[in-house]
Formats: structure tokens, sequence, C-alpha cells
């Protein structure tokens, strides 16, 4: 366990939509609409949309199998910044760390216009209806789909599929560490000539790791520190 989180080492992540009644989003109404609303004036570019939220969550023979159910982004942000816990609803999503060949974790600032400004994260986002196939939800789709919007990387051919999974502080994070065959300022540069051709990066840019302790860690949430400190030491 590293700050908090039990760390899993998995084969492989299955998914599925389904019904929940979640009575946080009905017992709390105004309230919500209010912290909306806060935190509209602070990040405008934020849209309510329908996200997926984790319900629960099993681990058998190396796979886990997770249930997520829709739910208002107002809801589940309020619900977050709160600190709540009600029924078991985490905040269940796939992310891909990207590995250079020399050896750096690649993270992204996320950018001012974000709900998680300055932060420092592995390019990922809370799984959506898109990432909906049938009744499965494609959270390594998902997990491929926000690294290439926000860095314009795509997987390279026979990346693994090993999954490392974070569970605590309200979130199940579902890691997929790739090795890319290009040293980190290469990849870098691929990243930044991405962020030139869009209108507005989510990512304010991109920060290179090579140890679980130096200065950013601050701006890291706990499950990225406890990744790093993991594969790092520390």
């Amino acid at each position: 366990m590293s700050e908090g989180f039990r760390i899993s080492r998995l084969a492989g992540v299955t998914a599925r939509r389904v019904d929940y009644d979640w009575p946080f989003p009905r017992d709390n109404a105004a309230a919500i609409a209010d912290h909306w609303r806060a935190r509209l004036a602070r990040s405008p570019g934020m849209f309510d949309g329908t996200v997926l939220l984790g319900c629960a969550c099993a681990v058998e023979a190396g796979i886990a199998r997770v249930d997520l159910f829709p739910a208002r982004y107002s809801s589940f942000i309020a619900y977050w910044d709160w600190g709540r816990t009600e029924g078991g609803v985490v905040n269940a999503f796939a992310a891909i760390v990207p590995w250079s060949a020399d050896g750096a974790v690649l993270l992204g600032e996320m950018g001012a216009h974000t709900a998680n400004a300055g932060q420092l994260y592995f390019p990922c986002g809370t799984p959506d209806l898109d990432d909906v196939r049938g009744d499965a939800v494609d959270l390594a789709g998902s997990a491929a789909r926000e690294l290439a919007e926000e860095t314009g990387l795509t997987l390279p051919e026979g990346a693994a599929t090993a999954w490392v999974m974070l569970a605590g502080a309200g979130q199940l994070a579902f890691l997929r560490p790739v090795l890319f065959p290009e040293p980190a300022e290469a990849l870098c540069a691929r990243i930044a000539a991405h962020h030139r051709r869009e209108a507005e990066p989510e990512l304010a840019g991109i920060h290179l790791v090579r140890a679980a302790d130096g200065p950013e860690a601050v701006r890291m949430p706990g499950f990225v520190r406890a990744y790093l400190a993991d594969v790092f030491g520390g």
C-alpha cells in the first residue's frame, strides 16, 4: 500500500454499464446547483455532461470487473469536492501511463480552464457515454482516446496490455503503463506540435518524471504519487 492506495497488478479490466439508484443528486439538488455555479465561475469551460461512476468492483484471476452507472458531471464534481462516499460510489477511470525509451514518465499539466487546473496527471478522463458498447464500457478505449486527444500520441504496435489498479481515496484508477520507442524529448516535441494545432489544449504542458519525490509532487493527485512511489521507490 502506498499513500493509502491498494496497488494490484492485473492481466485485464472489464467494465459494464448498470442501472444504479444513487440518492445523492436527489438529496442535495440545491446545494449541487450552487456548487456548480461556483465551479463554472472559476472554470467557465466545464460542461455538465453525463459521466460514468463506479459502484462495484471485483477482482478474480487477475481480471477486474467494474460496474459503472451514468450521472451528471455536476453531481459527481460536488460529490468529489465534498469528499462524500455514500453507497461506495467512486471515481473509476482508466489512463495510459506513457513511459519514454529513456526511462521517464510523462505527466500532463491540466489547463487553466479545466476542473483540476495546474495539477499533474496521466492523460485521462472520467469515462462517459462515448465509451459504452452495448452493455459494456470500453475502459481501454477510453484511456487510448484520452491519450490521443490530450497529447496526439497513439499506442505503439505491440504495446503491453497489463494494468495496475490503485484503489483508495474514493478512486479506482486503472493504469496501463506503455513504453514508447522514442526518448522523452522526442515525445515532448510531438506533443507540443499537437498542442499548437489545437485552439484550446486541455493540457498546459508536459512534465517528465524520473523519481517519486521531485518538487512537483505536491501538484500530483494521490494516485499518481502512489504509482510513482511504487515504480521508482520512495
